[in-house]
């Protein structure tokens, strides 16, 4: 079977340009392709201004590409799909709004029955360990908590693909390294495809099942790697850390190039 039938999401010749506030043609995404199949675990990774966040967003219709298409489930994607949901850094969570109500927010914008959306979301809540907190407001909760409020909400949905840009960089390490392992187990548990921009290599070899590292000037694919180490890992073994030697050379070599082009353009 062929790559065009078993792919969720397929980029085909996506290009993004755009004008500067001089008036200068800008390319934030080079022309590329890239297949990754229906319950897949992919992270996007580089330095910054390489593209990472222009590409997820492509891909969650937030924009449109210059030239090309992004497809998925065999349709072009020219806006975002309540099928399709997207998380962020900063979570979102309305404040007026309890836990429980943040997560129920989507089901009812779906007009899913009353007492149907009230066992979804609590199941949902159940599923992230915030059952206990499910009454509190979002001002009551340490960062990890709302972000988890924030995957419950995207979770009770039931979305096919999960975009998340960045979901963890503003937490301290120990919180970070918690909700790594508590979304490996939920993606484990319901399969969603997830799509995950992260700056940290770790976390890219610690979650995804591939790593697409992207370069800047202009942005674009630099290498793809294939993770073959099972869930979870174990990032003191040494089949980690081989990993995170491959995808720290090239890292470096992205970082050499960059600025070679960016002394050539001065």
């Amino acid at each position: 079977m062929s790559s065009e039938t078993t792919a969720k999401i397929r980029l085909r010749e996506v290009e993004k340009r755009f004008v500067s506030a001089r008036g200068e043609d800008q390319i934030a995404v080079a022309r590329l392709d890239l297949d990754i199949r229906a319950g897949e675990f992919v992270c996007l990774v580089g330095p910054s201004g390489c593209g990472k966040t222009t590409l997820i967003n492509l891909m969650a219709g937030f924009e449109k590409p210059t030239t090309g298409e992004v497809i998925i489930d065999g349709k072009v994607a020219t806006a975002p799909d309540p099928d399709h949901i997207m998380i962020f850094q900063d979570y979102g969570l309305y404040p007026w709004r309890t836990v429980l109500g943040n997560v129920l927010f989507g089901l009812q914008a779906r007009k899913v029955p009353a007492a149907e959306a009230r066992e979804k979301a609590l199941a949902t809540l159940e599923l992230v360990g915030l059952s206990h907190a499910k009454d509190k407001h979002p001002h009551e909760l340490s960062g990890g908590m709302k972000q988890r409020v924030s995957i419950a909400r995207a979770l009770a949905v039931e979305p096919s693909v999960l975009f998340m840009d960045e979901p963890f960089a503003a937490l301290d390490a120990f919180t970070r390294l918690h909700l790594q392992d508590e979304l490996l187990r939920i993606w484990n548990e319901k399969k969603p495809t997830v799509v995950f921009v992260t700056h940290d290599l770790d976390e890219a070899i610690t979650l995804g099942e591939r790593v697409v590292l992207m370069a800047p000037r202009p942005g674009r694919i630099q290498r793809i790697l294939d993770v073959k180490l099972a869930h979870p890992r174990e990032r003191t073994d040494h089949d980690f850390a081989v990993f995170r030697k491959q995808l720290f050379e090239e890292f470096h070599l992205v970082h050499r190039q960059a600025a070679e082009a960016a002394e050539y353009a001065i």
